[in-house]
């Protein structure tokens, strides 16, 4: 009997998920959901944690220093950087004009907003903490932040992944520019260890339908009180971050395709499905890396030496989904405030949401406290962001799927132009 492919069995882990959560909380057991069910799935995101750093050290090592020269790696990052900021700015600006289309916040009642910052008020206040640290430090606190003052704590916390890329950069540059003889022990190290940890990735991906299955069930039961009524009152405005991604995932990436690879959309989006499905599982573009990067490897024909370079940073700093999410969310609690957001104020939005989505750690719900940065950017109280954390979880889990199918999409496109993108025969 043919094996099922792999996103065929995260389909249907996330599909058999969502029934037992359902089941679990009309028969009001949401208790067994949380204590016995919901723990394999942070079982599952720990193990994608566990080898996110390792990984990323790992692979961008190895794919700097396969580069046999400075001038090849400056062309190859400075292709990277620019087009993930330039994705950044047409997803934002994609938000925007939705957000003016659909005008979400001008149908929002008061009483359901003051019901929403009441009941949010702590979620609130953790945000602006973390915004006003930010804040405080001023604008440059992300290039401070870039440079660890000790690896080893950097390499701790996977929230702090900007800086182990930047080491690894550093380690691999300093590789490239060293004689071969002197390196060619290390190279092989580095080699082993990568190939390595892909194994434990294919390891843990044999667990992958029964960890998205308990996290599916645990968003479910987690919602099951409010999801009904939230998503009414707040429908225009999840629909029109869902809108926008949808654009995005089905419109510019297939453009971008189009226009600088010979890869048909159809091919790259069976490919890339098991990332996506991961994405939307987790809601976390680091943990999903180690996929990404196998199914850009193994699936699209993006060569190692790309995909180890362009993804890595691609899970830091490009954040599309999150970015066109922040317009959107900004633009939505200024209404439902009663604020009039000029030409300059939605000008400022692109610039601040462009900046903040580099600094955005690849985390779960860590587009909140930017979205307070953005706020603060056009002169909207933090306290708006209540109105958006009901359904934030689940925007969530959708704005994930674009960050990773947008770096799947820049790993292709720059393999294409460096003549490092091989076809591939899939056996699924």
């Amino acid at each position: 009997m043919r094996k099922m492919a792999l996103h065929w069995q995260i389909l249907s882990g996330m599909f058999l998920g969502v029934v037992l959560g359902a089941v679990a909380a009309t028969a009001g057991h949401e208790q067994f959901i949380t204590r016995w069910v919901n723990p394999f799935g942070v079982i599952f995101m720990n193990l994608l944690k566990l080898i996110a750093v390792p990984l990323v050290f790992a692979s961008l090592v190895k794919g700097v220093s396969s580069l046999s020269d400075i001038t090849k790696l400056s062309r190859i990052g400075t292709r990277t950087i620019g087009i993930y900021l330039t994705t950044t700015v047409i997803a934002v600006t994609l938000g925007l004009v939705f957000v003016n289309v659909t005008n979400p916040g001008k149908s929002f009642s008061p009483e359901k907003r003051q019901e929403l910052q009441a009941q949010y008020a702590a979620n609130v206040e953790i945000g602006k903490t973390g915004a006003q640290g930010v804040k405080d430090a001023g604008p440059l606190q992300f290039l401070v932040d870039m440079v660890p003052s000790n690896f080893i704590d950097a390499a701790t916390n996977n929230g702090k992944m900007l800086q182990v890329i930047f080491f690894s950069l550093l380690f691999g540059i300093a590789m490239v520019m060293l004689p071969e003889e002197n390196t060619r022990y290390v190279k092989g190290f580095f080699d082993g260890v990568n190939d390595i940890i892909l194994k434990i990735v294919d390891i843990i991906m044999l667990y992958a339908p029964f960890g998205v299955l308990a996290l599916m069930a645990g968003v479910i039961v987690d919602f099951s009180d409010s999801l009904g009524e939230l998503f009414q009152a707040l429908g225009v405005y999840s629909l029109t971050v869902v809108a926008g991604l949808a654009v995005m995932v089905l419109l510019i990436y297939p453009l971008i395709l189009k226009l600088f690879t010979k890869v048909k959309y159809g091919e790259f989006f069976k490919g890339i499905m098991p990332a996506q499905l991961l994405a939307f599982s987790t809601s976390s573009s680091a943990a999903t890396l180690p996929v990404t990067m196998e199914r850009c490897e193994e699936h699209l024909g993006v060569s190692k030496e790309v995909s180890s370079f362009v993804l890595p940073v691609g899970a830091t700093i490009n954040m599309d989904g999150t970015s066109l999410y922040q317009a959107v969310a900004a633009v939505f609690i200024a209404q439902a405030f009663g604020y009039d957001l000029h030409l300059s104020d939605q000008l400022t939005i692109i610039m601040t949401a462009t900046l903040a989505s580099i600094g955005t750690a690849a985390v779960p719900g860590a587009g909140l406290i930017m979205l307070i940065i953005v706020l603060g950017g056009v002169g909207v109280e933090p306290e708006g962001i209540a109105l958006v954390i009901a359904v934030d979880r689940l925007l969530d889990m959708c704005r994930t799927v674009v960050n990773v199918t947008g770096d799947a999409t820049v790993a292709t496109v720059i393999a294409s132009t460096e003549g490092k993108l091989q076809p591939v025969t899939e056996d699924d």
